[in-house]
C-alpha cells in the first residue's frame, strides 16, 4: 500500500470524509452495489444508505468480493424507511440531489456543486429509476448527458461520474 501512498483501513477510518452521502433506492443488483462501496472509498464518502431492497454486504458474498473491501471501509446503513432517512437528512441541512432523466432534470455540466455542501446523491433501480416519494423530496434531479442509443447508463458507472463531478469541488 505504501508505493501507492493509500492509507490502511483504520487510517480511512480516521480521515475527515468529503460531506457527500449516497443513497441507493432500490438498487437490485449486488454487483451494483458492490461497485458503489469500492467507489464510495475512492472518494472517501461519508456515508452509503442502502434504501428499500437494496441488498446489503453482509448476507451477500457476490457483493463482498466486488466491493473489494469498500463495505468494511465506508460507513453504511440500511433500511426500508427510505423517506424517513431523507427526510432527517433534509432537516440537518443536506441539499438532496437525484441522478435521474425528468422533465425538470439539469444536464451534469450545468450543476456547479457548492464546495463544503452537505450533499445527498440519490441513485435508483437500474430499471425504473427513483421512486416518485424518493424523487419529491429531491431539491433537484441532475441527468448525464448520453450520445448513443441507449437512454441510461448502469448505476455504478453512473455514481462514479456523478460522484466524481461532485467531490472535485472540495479539492
Amino acid at each position: 500500500m505504501s508505493e501507492l501512498n493509500r492509507v490502511s483501513l483504520d487510517e480511512f477510518r480516521q480521515l475527515e470524509k468529503f460531506p457527500v452521502v449516497l443513497a441507493l433506492d432500490n438498487v437490485r443488483s449486488a454487483l451494483n452495489v458492490g461497485a458503489v462501496f469500492r467507489t464510495a472509498d475512492a472518494f472517501k464518502v461519508q456515508e452509503v444508505l442502502l434504501l428499500g431492497k437494496t441488498p446489503s454486504p453482509e448476507k451477500n458474498p457476490e457483493m463482498r468480493k466486488t466491493a473489494l473491501g469498500g463495505d468494511e471501509s465506508v460507513l453504511w446503513k440500511q433500511g426500508h424507511e427510505s423517506l424517513a432517512r431523507l427526510h432527517a437528512l433534509k432537516e440537518k441541512g443536506y441539499s438532496i440531489y437525484g441522478v435521474e432523466q425528468t422533465t425538470q432534470s439539469i444536464s451534469l455540466e450545468s450543476w456547479t456543486p457548492v464546495k463544503g455542501e452537505k450533499t445527498v446523491l440519490v441513485f435508483g433501480n437500474e430499471v425504473t429509476g427513483i421512486s416518485d416519494a424518493l424523487l419529491a423530496l429531491c431539491t433537484r434531479c441532475i441527468e448525464i448527458p448520453q450520445f448513443g442509443t441507449k437512454h441510461s447508463i448502469n448505476v455504478s458507472i453512473s455514481v462514479g461520474i456523478v460522484l466524481w463531478h461532485r467531490v472535485i469541488r472540495e479539492l
